[in-house]
């Protein structure tokens, strides 16, 4: 099946240019340089129309930074963004607009994403009728029902969002993703920002829309017990780059990567009494100054000196999955 959203062979990387003052004091020898993130190194990823990805990794991988790729909130240093197969950098100005709109994006924090000063009205309507999906004299009717359908009362579109618990700031956001009738959504920690029972509820909303509406997901977490609920696929980031990907089942069966047999190591398990918890060793590195060959070898008890000096790539290792290790090659790091 071709792919509904794809990105090949993309990099993102943040530059923080030098300052009036940082260029002063090298002409006195202060010897500063300019500080580049590799936020996302070489990354391609495709996802087929129907299908929830789970894109899971630690804090600082990049991993959000790919989700906003994805979407188009983010340029691509390097790489392509296919959207159906075609380049978007290639669309017309009407095609571009018809895959920015069918590209929509939920984002964490259900806080900070919402604009205090606006009526759940007009956050939520306010798009659809800009670009012509709906008259304007429809706006609070189709208000009403995308309310209804994110499990909210029509009667909220009146209020700000200072008026709303988490759990229903959340539904907004997801009514104003939805909105713009898109086919693909990036989920970015969704539902981190909510309280457990408050999470079952908006994940089992996540699914219900996805078969009512026929939504593609990419849902990006931390939370490694909610991604096997939800994901068809398991996508594992680490420092910038994909480790492993391999269809739910068999990632949780049978992890391949040593950072992915660590973390699912310690998600927690009622059937595993007394169990020692031993956290990856070390933290994960700054992305100003990565470590050469695998980035995880610092960190990896099974790393050689190969793994120092030359990137694994990322190959398939069995059926429908892929891994980024020197131990597929027979052998040690």
């Amino acid at each position: 099946m071709s792919a509904l959203l794809e990105i090949r062979g993309a990099s993102k990387r943040f530059v923080k240019r030098l300052d009036a003052a940082a260029k002063i004091g090298n002409l006195f020898g202060a010897g500063l340089r300019e500080e580049v993130v590799h936020a996302v190194d070489k990354v391609s990823l495709a996802i087929a129309p129907g299908e929830v990805v789970g894109l899971v990794g630690e804090s600082g991988c990049g991993k959000s930074t790919l989700g906003r790729m994805a979407v188009g909130l983010h340029s691509l240093t390097e790489g392509v963004r296919l959207y159906k197969g075609r380049d978007m950098a290639s669309l017309s100005a009407q095609e571009t607009k018809a895959a920015q709109l069918g590209v929509q994006m939920i984002f964490q924090d259900p806080y900070a994403s919402l604009n205090p000063r606006m009526r759940v009205d007009d956050i939520i309507g306010e798009a659809p009728v800009v670009h012509g999906i709906v008259p304007a004299r429809q706006k609070s009717d189709y208000v009403a029902d995308l309310l209804t359908q994110v499990g909210l009362d029509d009667g909220f579109a009146r209020r700000f969002p200072h008026q709303f618990s988490g759990g229903q700031r959340a539904r907004i956001g997801i009514a104003r993703a939805l909105a713009v009738k898109p086919e693909f959504i990036v989920c970015d920690e969704a539902v981190a920002a909510l309280d457990v029972s408050i999470q079952a509820q908006v994940l089992n909303l996540f699914m219900d829309l996805r078969e009512r509406f026929h939504l593609t997901y990419l849902f990006i977490s931390h939370d490694l017990g909610v991604v096997r609920h939800l994901a068809d696929r398991v996508v594992i980031m680490y420092l910038g780059r994909i480790v492993e990907i391999a269809p739910t089942d068999a990632i949780y069966a049978d992890p391949n990567h040593p950072y992915t047999r660590a973390l699912l190591s310690e998600v927690p398990d009622l059937t595993k009494r007394r169990r020692a918890y031993i956290p990856i060793r070390g933290e994960i590195p700054s992305p100003l100054n990565p470590p050469g060959g695998c980035h995880f070898h610092p960190r990896c008890e099974h790393a050689g000196p190969r793994c120092a000096v030359e990137q694994p790539a990322l190959r398939e290792v069995a059926q429908g999955r892929l891994a980024a290790c020197h131990l597929n090659d027979g052998g040690t790091g």
